[in-house]
């Protein structure tokens, strides 16, 4: 009985997984499913402007046979972690010198799969309504976020308002690299990207500076709003980010395509109207 047991139990195993192998393969139904699977693309947005942005992607995607999945984040830590972690197939929130320094502090491997967007930085104020008008003294409120030093000092300096030493690469330097400050301008560097904006309608500093799409949140335009704006050859370009690999793939590369296309770009125009700007498709 033993043996005849065995035989039945072996055959019903022999039965359960040929019929899983049925399931598996019935006419290629886990092929379709991963074909379906591969055409849906889930991408993690700051809100403003990159969501929106991709809002108007979506219909221009889907005529390519992509399903395009926003998932927004009111931060900039955790859209990198998501990213790693597989929850999200690409990022787009982030600047280059930024993503370069996230990828060395936390040995991310991520690349740059391509350059979209600049938001010009902008210096905000209650206090003045020019920069004529600020104090000796004056107190600069910026961010933690040390990537976005380098940008506010240079928006400084080109203001002749400090004079970085000698060398300083731009893009890596912080407050120490201050060669020269006339004003006696104090700088405090304390508080988190998104509560910048808290801290301008709360008239905390004589300048504070506030990244775009935080700006944006309060209704602020940095082309009209900022007493001191960014130029426009700033490095501090907008990217899709993705895990090192992926940059190949056909969806990302048809999301690249979309979001420089002319419908995009007469979008962002209109709705920002220079405060937001597409780049060249080869911009780096």
């Amino acid at each position: 009985m033993k043996k005849i047991f065995g035989i039945a139990t072996t055959l019903l195993l022999t039965a359960a997984l040929a019929a899983c192998g049925t399931g598996s393969n019935s006419g290629s139904s886990d092929s379709s499913a991963a074909e379906g699977e591969s055409t849906k693309l889930v991408i993690g947005a700051s809100v403003t402007p990159h969501a929106e942005i991709l809002e108007q992607a979506k219909p221009l995607l889907a005529e390519e046979g992509i399903d395009l999945e926003i998932k927004t984040f009111d931060d900039y830590v955790l859209p990198n972690k998501a990213l790693e972690n597989g929850d999200i197939d690409a990022n787009y929130f982030q600047h280059i010198p930024y993503l370069n320094k996230q990828i060395a502090d936390n040995g991310y491997d991520f690349v740059n799969a391509g350059a979209i967007h600049i938001e010009p930085m902008g210096l905000y104020s209650k206090r003045i309504s020019d920069i004529s008008e600020l104090e000796d003294g004056a107190t600069v409120l910026t961010s933690t976020s040390e990537s976005d030093w380098g940008r506010i000092l240079t928006i400084l300096q080109d203001a002749d308002l400090i004079t970085l030493k000698d060398g300083v690469d731009t893009e890596t330097a912080t407050f120490d690299d201050i060669a020269e400050n006339p004003k006696n301008l104090e700088f405090k560097h304390d508080v988190d990207p998104s509560l910048l904006a808290t801290a301008y309608q709360n008239d905390e500093a004589d300048l504070i500076a506030i990244n775009a799409n935080f700006a944006f949140g309060i209704d602020l335009n940095p082309a009209d709003d900022s007493v001191l704006l960014e130029a426009d050859n700033s490095p501090y370009v907008n990217v899709i980010a993705v895990r090192s690999g992926d940059e190949d793939s056909d969806k990302i590369k048809k999301l690249i395509e979309v979001l420089h296309s002319d419908e995009i770009k007469d979008f962002v125009e209109k709705q920002w109207q220079g405060s937001v700007k597409i780049v060249d498709a080869d911009a780096q």
